[in-house]
């Protein structure tokens, strides 16, 4: 399941809005041109961890690992991104939205039980 199309472009949006809530979060942390520059390289480090550092022959991703990963450690990384970004969210006062993208957080990595398994075992 946790390699299904629909799954993965789920799991794509909660990428793409976690990115988002991490700009958010960034622009609101400082005045001019410090907030603008947060607003942009938070989210762009946050890719670049999210792309870079992946487990070798994933089925849901590629496939290729520019760094290669143990499956733990990939898991970790990307629950850190997705707690971080329900963080934010919270830390924002979107309180309900909070909760709201934290729970489809909870329900992706449900449906993606199979993946869990693989990367914990690679």
């Amino acid at each position: 399941m946790g390699s299904h199309p629909i799954n993965l472009l789920f799991r794509f949006l909660l990428e793409l809005l976690a990115l988002g809530i991490t700009g958010l979060w960034g622009f609101h942390q400082g005045s001019g041109i410090i907030g603008f520059f947060l607003a942009v390289f938070l989210p762009l480090i946050m890719a670049l961890i999210w792309g870079v550092f992946s487990v070798p022959d994933d089925p849901s991703r590629s496939g290729k690992a520019p760094v290669a990963t143990p499956g733990t450690l990939r898991l970790l990384l990307e629950l850190v991104i997705f707690a971080f970004a329900t963080w934010a969210l919270y830390d924002l006062g979107f309180s309900g939205l909070c909760l709201t993208f934290g729970l489809l957080v909870v329900v992706h990595y449900g449906l993606s039980y199979d993946r869990i398994k693989w990367l914990l075992q690679r």
